[in-house]
């Protein structure tokens, strides 16, 4: 009892002190919770360099190539279930079919979506989530905030995560621990994906808080746009510029590494990835398509075409 007390105490006094480091006097314009957010980003990124970080690490060093995109491959199909019904709520029909096809030839003719066939034969991997069909019919996206292990989000995507988890067939997995299993892969798979990008990132921002906030606000606005074409919200983004030097201040190193971690319904997504990072390569590293390098949503996944 005496040590589990003293292990609370000091993880409270880690937070305070994190919190402290992170405070911002003026948050930048579009991000009022900018405090809040910069204090939860580093302790998420603390959590993904003690133990995320190494466990993917490791499972890139004794996993083959060929099998981490099978990984990868059977979770993006299952997630082109709830990405073909969020396409068909919008009234993209051609999209949404589009994606049923794509379920059913991988998993026919991929061996249970372990090989993306969908993509060889020209059907496109597409991205969606209830976060970007209410923004579809014209729910603002409210703030920007940092959730807990999740990662980056705004208002809207916080309330439609809600939704992405019953709407995830693996959430309906029986026995629970075959269920919790499936969500443990798919989370060290995801975040072993990101670990080239997340290098490139590290070596390139000069405050990895504020490239990721606007890589993901921008990224939503386009996703939201259409696959083709700009996003044609007036939504107000914060630029990178605006970051003053108090939360500059309050920016975690820049030899950190950031990731978001996933909550027992849903898969990590990296927080890190930049839209500059898919030139990375390197033993072990997964190509990834240039426009999914920045943060994803949960709970899309990188595409993989059979090799």
């Amino acid at each position: 009892m005496q040590a589990m007390r003293v292990s609370s105490a000091a993880v409270m006094v880690a937070v305070a002190v994190l919190a402290g480091c992170a405070t911002v006097t003026t948050p930048t314009k579009g991000d009022p919770f900018e405090s809040y957010n910069r204090t939860m980003f580093t302790i998420n990124d603390k959590i993904d360099e003690v133990a995320l970080k190494p466990i993917a690490k490791g499972y890139v060093y004794v996993t083959p190539q060929p099998v981490r995109d099978s990984v990868t491959n059977f979770f993006g199909n299952i997630g082109d279930i709830y990405t073909a019904a969020n396409n068909l709520v919008q009234l993209k029909i051609a999209d949404g079919v589009s994606d049923i096809m794509r379920v059913v030839m991988n998993s026919i003719f991929g061996v249970a979506g372990l090989f993306d066939v969908a993509s060889v034969a020209g059907l496109p991997k597409h991205t969606q989530d209830f976060g970007l069909t209410l923004g579809h019919y014209g729910v603002p996206a409210g703030p920007y905030v940092v959730l807990p292990l999740l990662g980056p989000s705004t208002v809207r995507d916080t309330a439609g995560t809600v939704v992405d988890y019953f709407g995830s067939v693996t959430s309906y997995v029986d026995p629970a621990w075959i269920r919790t299993t499936l969500f443990g892969v798919q989370l060290v798979n995801t975040r072993a994906n990101l670990l080239g990008a997340g290098d490139v990132l590290s070596g390139a921002a000069l405050d990895k808080y504020s490239f990721v906030r606007n890589a993901y606000l921008q990224r939503r606005q386009y996703l939201i746009g259409g696959d083709n074409s700009a996003s044609d919200s007036n939504e107000s983004l914060p630029k990178y510029e605006d970051v003053d030097s108090g939360a500059a201040a309050g920016a975690a190193p820049a030899s950190a590494t950031t990731a978001t971690t996933a909550a027992p319904a849903a898969a990590a997504s990296g927080s890190e990835a930049a839209s500059g990072a898919a030139g990375a390569s390197g033993p072990g590293e997964t190509s990834v398509r240039p426009d999914q390098m920045v943060p994803p949503r949960i709970p899309s996944f990188p595409s993989f075409r059979l090799r």
